[in-house]
């Protein structure tokens, strides 16, 4: 699933390309993804993108009011993407056709915009046997019921480590204190696994037995690797950002794997539909966890 780094990465790039663009075609194949639509999706054609950002783990594409006729100013539009799991977009310097350039020919939407003379096309994919992928066209970002909820972003300066600790005051596991959106937003499997692994934490360890050195190492080793993974992932086109994201992964999915820090065999344990990668010596004094029937996010 896209998380925090790449969904930052890929918004940065979006933003630059089509920040000004009109929006001239959104292709709808079928109504499945679209999933709230406060106005016809077809109400966007012809209006300007503001910007390309994200909340949590979503792709948030402003979209600006339509000139008012001597009335008050509108308000805008936001076009807003949940990638779930296997979903992705193809993005080109050209206005897409009817024809889907994705695996198993299946695309969730295609839209096209023009910019100073420049054309360039989006098209989101969904990879997955279960579709997940979902469209909202919305007045507020917080009509998004996964964006309401959402808690403080990780990196967002005025998130410190007295708010982070506050966190860890239950039995909790602590991976499913980071990946749990409404605690932080945009953490998920994959960075959990690699922040603890940094860190030097089990993440079956209970939240509330991190002492306050344990905290902070934890804090600071997030921020870190969040951080870095976004100026690693800078600059890069969407199609070259999730294999970016599995070269810079130490432990997760890397089952079987010597760990590169210690040399150990990287261990995973599997749960309902997911599972976690970790390293025995750096993390779990050398247990080995016992496999579980379900995550505890």
């Amino acid at each position: 699933m896209p998380e925090l780094p790449e969904i930052t990465a890929l918004a940065d790039f979006l933003d630059e390309r089509l920040s000004g663009a009109q929006l001239t075609q959104l292709l709808l194949p079928s109504a499945f993804a679209l999933k709230v639509a406060d106005v016809p999706h077809e109400s966007l054609i012809r209006r300007t993108v503001e910007s390309v950002g994200r909340r949590g783990k979503f792709l948030v594409f402003e979209i600006a009011p339509e000139a008012p006729d001597g009335g008050d100013p509108a308000e805008p539009l936001y076009l807003i993407v949940n990638f779930a799991k296997s979903g992705w977009l193809a993005f080109s310097d050209k206005q897409p056709g009817n024809e889907a350039p994705a695996e198993g020919g299946y695309f969730a939407a295609q839209l096209a915009f023009s910019n100073n003379g420049s054309d360039f096309g989006i098209t989101l994919t969904d990879t997955g046997t279960w579709k997940g992928l979902a469209i909202f066209i919305v007045r507020q970002p917080e009509e998004v019921h996964g964006i309401a909820e959402l808690g403080p972003d990780p990196l967002d300066p005025g998130f410190g480590l007295d708010e982070f600790g506050r966190l860890f005051t239950h039995r909790q596991q602590i991976k499913g204190i980071l990946k749990n959106q409404k605690l932080l937003a945009g953490i998920g499997n994959a960075y959990s696994d690699e922040i603890l692994h940094a860190a030097k934490l089990s993440p079956v360890a209970p939240a509330s037995s991190l002492g306050p050195d344990a905290v902070e190492r934890l804090f600071t080793t997030m921020q870190d690797i969040l951080s870095g993974a976004i100026k690693e992932f800078s600059g890069k086109k969407p199609d070259e950002l999730k294999p970016a994201k599995k070269a810079s992964m130490r432990v997760h999915g890397k089952t079987g794997e010597p760990c590169p820090v210690c040399g150990d065999t990287v261990r995973e344990v599997a749960f309902v539909g997911t599972s976690l990668q970790y390293c025995p010596t750096c993390q779990t004094n050398g247990e080995i966890l016992a496999k579980r029937g379900s995550s505890d996010d």
